[in-house]
């Protein structure tokens, strides 16, 4: 059979360059491509460590910065509230001390009220006092026909006055 004598000579043939390719591949690709593909990973491996690192770093140095701005503002607010209540402390001792010196001002006409009042109702009374002795007098002279001199009838008056 010849055929299988041609079969078995190309067999071995295929054979033969089946082993030079695959052992040129091996080279090429496995001992060339494959160490520069690995040192390539391997630096993008390391870069992207890194960058994570300094992420890292910058988020806690973010995170620091972020509570010391924090603490300032706290501060601020504590320093504006204690400003805050002691201007409104300011305000209502202002206020506190206008409102005596309307009180003591409002007092005092007050009392220049009272005693214009007090003066004016004695004068009342003096006046109601000498037009009652002298209705009184008159009354008198009238119905009795005797005539009473003015300091008697405003005594009289007086008397009664104070007797109620």
């Amino acid at each position: 059979m010849p055929q299988i004598a041609q079969i078995s000579a190309t067999y071995a043939s295929q054979i033969f360059w089946l082993l030079i390719t695959f052992g040129l591949l091996y080279f090429v690709v496995g001992r060339g491509m494959v160490p520069r593909i690995q040192a390539t990973v391997d630096a993008r491996e390391a870069r992207i460590t890194s960058d994570l690192a300094a992420a890292e770093a910058a988020r806690a140095e973010a995170d620091r910065v972020e509570a010391a701005w924090r603490a300032e503002m706290d501060a601020a607010r504590a320093a504006a509230m204690a400003e805050t209540n002691a201007a409104k402390a300011r305000a209502a001792h202002a206020f506190e001390a206008q409102v005596k010196a309307a009180d003591a001002d409002l007092a005092e006409r007050l009392g220049h009220h009272d005693l214009a009042i007090a003066n004016a109702k004695a004068e009342a009374m003096a006046n109601l006092q000498s037009v009652a002795a002298e209705a009184a007098r008159d009354l008198v002279a009238k119905l009795s026909g005797v005539q009473l001199d003015q300091d008697a009838a405003a005594d009289a008056v007086r008397k009664v006055s104070a007797h109620g």
